[in-house]
């Protein structure tokens, strides 16, 4: 099978040999750019996409295995593939590249069928994992994607400070008898479009969808600098969407929806849990349990957000939320203090 033309990027100080180069790649019907040293081709490759790297070792300002380590720690490029291009053929300097993260090494002067061949098979790789990790992301968030794609799966947790939100759409089962099949699956698909933008644009991550009810978590399975905040201002917008949601409802004479959203703060455990088959990345532990029940007692006291005491600890603005009381938790040996949300 043919390989699909790639734009690639060819590092090498020797404008000859980056000439040579480029002519033959573009007979093969692939994009060529240039970059004369390390220093340059990181800054093209952080200004615009490429499917591969050529990189020569021996280069002023910044060599190849310098480059190998900045890609290696920059999470926009460490998975484009790099075949390394070099005088050196020393076995040593072939091992070293491959331990960097270089795809492939090949030795000056190039045999043109070999690169080829290399280039063919680089590319097809990219593309098969371009294709998993789109494919991860049907099935989880961006940032739990690219926590799989870099570490791997593992099953087991860490200990980390987490801020958890629940939140459900209230009377969800008197709905769904006043209505179709295919408009509850509408509604669904609508509630959750509306609230992932609003999580997800705060940093969140959604890892629970259960019914009309979700979980998001903000600071796993990456750090977020304001995570408290962040969660207060995504329940913000969930409830003004739900507000501009409604407005759509009631012109269609279908029911307007309302909202309950729990959030509490502390320490997690946070994941993958289940089986070598089928695991989800979650977290565990009593702050969960506390944004459970907070979003539960919305129902009680007629307030659309609660948080508790951690989450308002943490917030700049401490005249975003009022206080409206304790509440017992079982388990808990004292009361919860639970603050509501201004909207």
């Amino acid at each position: 099978m043919a390989t699909e033309p790639g734009h690639l990027l060819v590092v090498d100080d020797n404008k000859m040999s980056r000439l040579l180069l480029a002519r033959g790649l573009e007979q093969q019907g692939h994009h060529v750019a240039f970059a004369e040293n390390g220093r340059r081709a990181l800054e093209m490759l952080r200004a615009e996409p490429f499917d591969l790297v050529l990189l020569d070792i021996l280069m002023p300002e910044m060599d190849g295995y310098q480059v190998l380590a900045q890609l290696a720690a920059d999470p926009n490029l460490r998975n484009i593939p790099v075949i390394m291009v070099s005088a050196l053929d020393e076995m040593d300097s072939v091992v070293r590249c491959i331990e960097m993260g270089a795809e492939d090494y090949l030795p000056k002067p190039i045999n043109p069928v070999l690169l080829k061949a290399r280039i063919g098979a680089s590319l097809e790789k990219k593309r098969l994992r371009d294709q998993q990790r789109e494919l991860i992301k049907k099935f989880a968030t961006a940032e739990v994607a690219e926590d799989l794609l870099a570490s791997g799966f593992a099953l087991g947790g860490r200990i980390v400070s987490a801020t958890v939100m629940f939140s459900d759409i209230r009377g969800f089962t008197a709905i769904t008898e006043s209505q179709s099949p295919e408009e509850t699956i509408e509604l669904l698909n609508d509630y959750y479009t509306l609230m992932m933008d609003a999580i997800c644009g705060e940093h969140g991550i959604v890892n629970q969808i259960v019914g009309d009810g979700l979980m998001a978590i903000f600071g796993a399975p990456t750090h977020c600098p304001d995570r408290c905040g962040g969660a207060v201002r995504a329940a913000r917008q969930m409830i003004e969407l739900i507000e501009q949601y409604n407005i759509e409802r009631q012109a269609l004479e279908r029911r307007p929806i309302r909202i309950g959203i729990g959030i509490a703060s502390g320490n997690v455990i946070a994941g993958y849990t289940g089986t070598q088959r089928r695991a989800t990345y979650t977290c565990v532990g009593d702050t969960v349990n506390v944004a459970a029940r907070l979003e539960a007692h919305t129902k009680v006291i007629g307030k659309p957000v609660l948080l508790d005491e951690m989450t308002r600890q943490g917030l700049t603005d401490p005249l975003a939320v009022e206080e409206v009381g304790t509440l017992e938790i079982r388990g808990k040996s004292q009361p919860v203090q639970v603050y509501a949300v201004r909207t």
